[in-house]
């Protein structure tokens, strides 16, 4: 805001014909312009603008007037003004700092989270490896069980199959011999 004052003060020398006096007529304003409450400072640039252009007139003729007890408590003006904008600069600058600051460690945060969940996706994609690992070769055993009790299955089967073809083919010889010799088998049907 101080920076911003004297741009609109300059445009007022060029206007004034003694090179001389501007200085004076620039340390004079000063103290006509009555410093702006807190509350006026924080609006935009544009309505200070505006009223520094419309009072140069005024300020010149009551600067004429003026001594410089008038001026000493304009410098002493500036001088306030000067170390509040270093206050306010400062300030900034802190928070600037704070903000970047805390940044950095959310920052600092979010990459460790990041590489903890990495590892741990890692971990249980390497329990899920493992875990497909074993379920094939439970599968592999399972089938292997499987495999073995169809084995012993058609096993029994064939051994059930030759004991019935040898019973048929010694029932077909028995009853072959009982016609030969005309007489009955001794155990006739067990089913009667």
């Amino acid at each position: 805001m101080a920076e911003e004052e004297p741009k609109t003060v300059q445009p007022q020398v060029p206007s004034e014909p003694p090179p001389a006096e501007t200085p004076k007529d620039v340390a004079e304003e000063k103290p006509l312009i009555p410093p702006p409450p807190e509350e006026e400072k924080q609006p935009t640039v544009e309505p200070k603008a505006l009223a520094v252009v419309e009072k140069p007139a005024e300020i010149v003729k009551e600067k004429v007037s003026e001594g410089s007890g008038h001026r000493d408590r304009e410098l002493a003006r500036v001088e306030t003004e000067k170390k509040m904008s270093l206050i306010r600069a400062w300030e900034e600058s802190e928070k600037c700092k704070a903000e970047n600051k805390a940044h950095k460690k959310l920052s600092a945060i979010g990459a460790w989270e990041n590489s903890k969940k990495a590892s741990v996706e890692a971990e249980l994609k390497k329990i899920e490896e493992k875990l497909e690992k074993q379920k094939a070769e439970y599968v592999e055993k399972m089938k292997n069980k499987i495999a073995a009790l169809h084995k012993a299955a058609e096993e029994k089967r064939a051994l059930i199959e030759a004991k019935r073809g040898e019973d048929t083919l010694k029932a077909e010889e028995l009853a072959a011999k009982y016609r030969a010799k005309g007489t009955t088998p001794k155990k006739l049907l067990s089913i009667f």
